[in-house]
């Protein structure tokens, strides 16, 4: 139901639920969605929920050859945050409050929103740095697969436009669907993001969690909340920490009422 009316949904899509016995044991699988497509590298990733207390990556995590970052470790690398183009930032922003409705509605918390980030310009450092060798624009995705499969990975792009594109698919070899942005240095990114882990419903045992963590620190920072605060709380990081529009840049007319006149042609 939550596809036929927002058919630009960031939740996961659950393609099957299957249960495999071994051993004397059944060992339950759930397919869903990738969110990643294999043949694009990302640079960074991002686990956010909006939380701040314990949220930065262990130790152990960043020896990870393909890190996941948290929360602080997001506003520590990006302060500024990513910014997209003003009609992307209000669809994006758009879909996150309709789709932390559904996961309200039906008490459903500690969810995150995974950011993935592709990085076009350090993409291009590498590909110069290596010879040339590697080209992300041919034929294949470096396994073997025809270009023309891509189309099956579900990204952020194609959620976030919806049916603004018809006839045909939105993705391009270039982008493979990622949303354009850039950082506060101008650097080109690609964004590919999605919420994830939404099966925690607010029962009896995570309000206990809730309430012995709010008494050794604050308990608006902590991850575990009732689902009306959370979702609140997950839509204000997002819409005003992570993604930002990207600032207009005035007007000629208003560059010469600030500052000198502009020389008219004869």
């Amino acid at each position: 139901q939550n596809l036929n009316q927002n058919p630009r949904t960031l939740l996961p899509k659950f393609y099957g639920l299957y249960c495999v016995q071994a051993g004397g044991k059944n060992i339950r699988i759930v397919v869903m969605n990738n969110l990643l497509p294999r043949s694009v590298r990302m640079h960074l990733k991002y686990d956010l929920k909006g939380s701040t207390y314990k949220r930065r990556a262990s130790p152990k995590e960043r020896d990870k050859a393909f890190p996941t970052f948290k929360d602080l470790d997001f506003m520590q690398d990006l302060p500024d945050g990513l910014f997209l183009d003003a009609d992307m930032y209000n669809a994006l922003c758009k879909t996150l409050q309709r789709d932390c409705l559904v996961l309200q509605s039906f008490k459903i918390m500690d969810y995150s929103l995974l950011v993935a980030i592709h990085s076009l310009d350090q993409a291009q450092r590498e590909r110069a740095a290596a010879g040339g060798h590697r080209d992300q624009r041919g034929d294949s995705d470096g396994r073997g697969r025809p270009a023309a499969q891509r189309a099956l990975y579900s990204t952020a792009m194609e959620s976030i436009q919806g049916e603004a594109r018809r006839g045909g698919t939105i993705e391009t070899d270039d982008q493979m669907g990622g949303i354009p942005a850039r950082n506060s240095r101008g650097e080109r990114l690609l964004l590919y993001i999605g919420i994830i882990d939404v099966l925690q419903s607010y029962r009896f045992v995570k309000k206990l969690e809730h309430s012995w963590k709010a008494l050794v620190h604050d308990g608006d920072t902590v991850s575990v909340h009732r689902p009306s605060f959370y979702a609140e709380r997950f839509q204000r990081f997002m819409c005003h920490t992570v993604f930002r529009r990207i600032p207009l840049k005035p007007s000629p007319s208003k560059k010469s009422r600030s500052g000198s006149a502009v020389p008219r042609r004869s």
